[in-house]
């Protein structure tokens, strides 16, 4: 009698509505997969082996196979936000637990941990003070808030061109507070070792043609000494430096800090028949700052913006991937755990090794078709209507049956 295949047809019917009715219930759901439900067929054993004109005993379901297509990306206003665009998952730390996930809604606790809405940590490669990664075991990402540390100033680097033109002057006749006894100047800000800002200037007195002296004043301050000059450039025939243009200046303070010895360098200066120009003058220190912001970049890099304007490396988001992500476990709340089945994963960062990018305040949406979802619906239900007309088939020729005499 056919009631067992059409039961079993039934069963298969109810389970495959139950697949899809999950889909559309977490169609909104942030890095949701949908699943499908796979079905083989059914025969018995024979002692002598199946024969050529064997009946099968229905169906039964095979596996729930999750489809890890890629979802659409949706902008957020978060920037703890990531979606993952290509493969992989964010590997996450629930208490010592390793699970995984393609949710990227995170934010911060009260501890600066990256967490997502169930508590779990974002883990990844952490980074020191002076922004250098540690790329060993991953460790749960945490922002550091706290201030950016000073930096003394110990390079300074100039372009300038010195005007050729200029009249030769006497070089004991140097008076900083008298512009009749230079060509030009210029000034720089420098900070010391506990932050605080100075403005280091320069002077430049031609002495001879091809020569020119040049002094330094820290604050106002002559330095070394009034009327010694700190170096003294020599240009060829055709307006290049040949001398003098990397030397050393050392500046007292009189804040407690140390004193400032910068490295002068003037590399590329020049000395044509046209009007003096700064070039270029920049200098390697900073004062304090704190945390204005951060963003994460497509390599999973965080990098932190400071209010002296700085930016130094907070940590690296890591993503992992598995050879069969089918054989995944799913725990709920958007997380997976590997098992056996689905091989060891490989963890690396966004963008390598076949891993996907993100795409910081941005999230992936669930893969689930609505519309291919309630056509599946409308398909299942027939499905189910049409084994239970089997069933109702087989009733009535069963029924002829007992009513024979």
């Amino acid at each position: 009698m056919s009631f067992q295949q059409g039961l079993s047809g039934l069963n298969a019917a109810a389970k495959n509505l139950d697949v899809i009715g999950n889909n559309v219930s977490n169609a909104s759901t942030v890095g949701f997969k949908q699943s499908q439900a796979q079905f083989a067929d059914v025969y018995a054993n024979s002692l002598t082996g199946a024969g050529g004109s064997s009946i099968g005993i229905g169906v039964k379901v095979a596996q729930v196979a999750q489809q890890f297509t890629q979802g659409n990306i949706t902008s957020t206003n978060n920037p703890l936000d990531m979606a993952i665009n290509g493969g992989g998952f964010f590997r996450m730390d629930n208490g010592g637990e390793i699970a995984y996930q393609r949710n990227g809604q995170f934010q911060l606790d009260k501890n600066g941990y990256i967490v997502n809405p169930t508590g779990g940590k974002l883990t990844g490669y952490t980074a020191n003070a002076s922004g250098v990664l540690s790329t060993g075991a991953p460790a749960p990402l945490a922002i550091n808030t706290a201030d950016l540390t000073p930096q003394a100033t110990s390079e300074v680097n100039a372009v300038l061109n010195l005007d050729s033109t200029g009249t030769a002057l006497p070089a004991a006749s140097f008076d900083m507070n008298d512009p009749t006894t230079y060509h030009s100047s210029t000034a720089a800000s420098v900070y010391d070792s506990l932050g605080n800002q100075h403005t280091l200037q320069t002077y430049y007195v031609k002495t001879a043609a091809g020569t020119w002296n040049v002094y330094a004043a820290s604050d106002g301050t002559p330095i070394p000494a009034a009327g010694t000059p700190v170096s003294t450039l020599t240009f060829n025939g055709s307006g290049a430096l040949t001398g003098g243009g990397q030397f050393t200046v050392t500046a007292p303070v009189t804040t407690g800090a140390n004193p400032i010895t910068a490295a002068f360098d003037f590399t590329g200066t020049t000395q044509f028949g046209s009007a003096f120009s700064v070039n270029t003058l920049n200098q390697d220190g900073y004062t304090s700052g704190r945390l204005a912001g951060f963003n994460i970049g497509a390599d999973g890099t965080i990098l932190g913006r400071y209010t002296n304007g700085q930016s130094a490396v907070l940590g690296q988001v890591v993503l992992a991937n598995f050879a069969n992500p089918n054989g995944l476990q799913q725990m709920g709340n958007n997380l997976w755990t590997e098992t056996a089945t689905s091989g060891t994963p490989l963890v690396g960062t966004p963008d390598s090794g076949g891993l996907g990018v993100l795409q910081s305040s941005a999230v992936e949406d669930s893969n689930v078709d609505l519309t291919a979802e309630l056509v599946n619906m409308i398909t299942a239900q027939r499905v189910y209507q049409a084994n239970a007309q089997t069933i109702k088939s087989q009733d009535a020729v069963l029924q002829t049956l007992v009513n024979l005499r």
